[in-house]
């Protein structure tokens, strides 16, 4: 695993893609109620603050299985949050 600065922007990086994609989805499909695109970001903005806390935890013993489960959580929720853009409309 690489370091800390790189695993907080990954999770910037993938969490926000996820979050202009229902920006997208959004602009393209007017006509649709949006309560659940804005469940779907309001979903990817906890998920960020819960990895972006656990990154930044001080009271860790094996930080390099630390850091590893928290990239394995992101592809995990990740997955899931794309899953939801796919099944909107």
């Amino acid at each position: 695993m690489a370091n800390k600065r790189i695993l907080k922007k990954d999770i910037n990086y993938v969490l926000g893609d996820i979050i202009e994609a229902v920006y997208v989805w959004e602009y393209s499909n007017p006509g649709k109620n949006t309560e659940g695109s804005e469940k779907v970001i309001d979903e990817a903005i906890e998920v960020f603050d819960e990895l972006i806390a656990r990154v930044n935890d001080k009271n860790v013993d094996d930080k390099k299985a630390h850091f590893k489960a928290i990239n394995k959580d992101l592809e995990v929720k990740g997955l899931e949050l794309i899953e939801k853009i796919n099944n909107l409309g």
